[in-house]
């Protein structure tokens, strides 16, 4: 493995703003980014029907440790910076953690009420380890075992609402620094992005920087069956947030 690449694994569950981090991250031109490289492995797994299925597994290798074995591997272009997005839930657990110990393990949260509000405008039938808190929990242990302290943690809210802030902060914790360029970009489809775009990616084709802050689903609002699932994800989501970044000032 290059050291001297910093490789970011950016550890997100589902309808989050993940895709336009990795917009930001993509609009520097220092930095490589890769779209959710386990999906078609995960797909494979557990033979969960989703969206442009088959072009997903047509599109990545189904072998996960052929997927960490690249993203450990030399970066792509040579870049010092390798920006990873993942899924948290693509984490089975018959996949291996050893190779997450050589990366910058970062986590992105977002309210449960609203990703569960979000999530089933997309799928009518899903459990609490397809939105990803609980394997984001672990993995975030993992890392703090890893290293002693809580890795860097920032909530989409505080993103949206102080983009150059927050980011200054989160580069920082990365041992990176910050970029302006990594504030507005220019809209439309990266060759980067994963084949299931088409279905994902409208609102983030269409923009060119973080969108306002937004008001999150009430937990009143939510339909029964969600309730269920947000009163299990909450703590989990406290747990993470108790450790969220606060937004700081890059250098001049």
């Amino acid at each position: 493995m290059s050291e001297s690449c910093v490789r970011i694994a950016m550890w997100s569950g589902p309808r989050n703003i993940s895709t336009a981090m990795m917009r930001a991250f993509g609009a520097r031109g220092d930095c490589a980014v890769t779209d959710e490289p386990f999906y078609a492995a995960y797909l494979v797994a557990t033979g969960l029907i989703h969206p442009m299925r088959e072009e997903v597994i047509a599109s990545q290798p189904t072998d996960w440790r052929k997927v960490a074995e690249h993203l450990v591997g030399p970066p792509p272009d040579g870049k010092p910076i390798w920006y990873q997005k993942h899924m948290t839930h693509h984490m089975m657990p018959e996949c291996g953690r050893d190779w997450c110990d050589s990366l910058v393990n970062a986590f992105l949260i977002r309210a449960p009420e609203a990703v569960l509000m979000s999530y089933s405008q997309k799928r009518d039938d899903f459990t609490l380890d397809e939105i990803g808190l609980p394997a984001q929990a672990e993995l975030f242990d993992r890392a703090a075992q890893h290293l002693g302290r809580a890795p860097p943690v920032v909530e989409s809210q505080d993103v949206l609402a102080d983009p150059r802030g927050i980011l200054s902060a989160l580069c920082a914790a990365c041992g990176i620094s910050f970029d302006p360029a990594m504030l507005s970009w220019p809209p439309g489809r990266r060759a980067t992005d994963g084949v299931w775009a088409p279905i994902w990616y409208q609102a983030v084709e269409r923009s060119t920087r973080f969108a306002d802050p937004r008001p999150e689903a009430a937990f009143a609002d939510l339909p029964e069956a969600l309730k269920k699932l947000a009163a299990l994800a909450r703590p989990i989501y406290d747990r993470l947030a108790a450790h969220r970044l606060k937004a700081s000032e890059p250098p001049p």
